[in-house]
């Protein structure tokens, strides 16, 4: 298989967000529904997938993150995967 000519060659000139910008563009009420009783914590992972749901239910894709954005979030740290138990 052959990719279109140009494939994979265009560069990202776009700055990527942080965690904490794009969730200033959230709406409010989403936000809460999101993390509700888990405010204290970092946001999980499952918490924006939420988020993303429903932003693409409503057909908000501009303010959705991209995937560059959100694998940085991850590898960061900014976005947790799962909560640690401490022992």
């Amino acid at each position: 298989m052959t990719l279109p000519k140009g494939f994979g060659s265009q560069t990202n000139t776009k700055k990527n967000r942080t965690f904490d910008e794009w969730w200033a563009t959230v709406p409010g009420d989403l936000k809460t529904k999101a993390r509700k009783g888990d405010e204290a914590n970092k946001v999980l992972l499952n918490q924006v997938n939420y988020v993303l749901l429903h932003l693409h239910l409503q057909g908000k894709h501009d303010t959705k993150p991209s995937h560059e954005e959100l694998k940085d979030w991850l590898h960061s740290g900014q976005v947790d995967v799962m909560r640690q138990i401490k022992k």
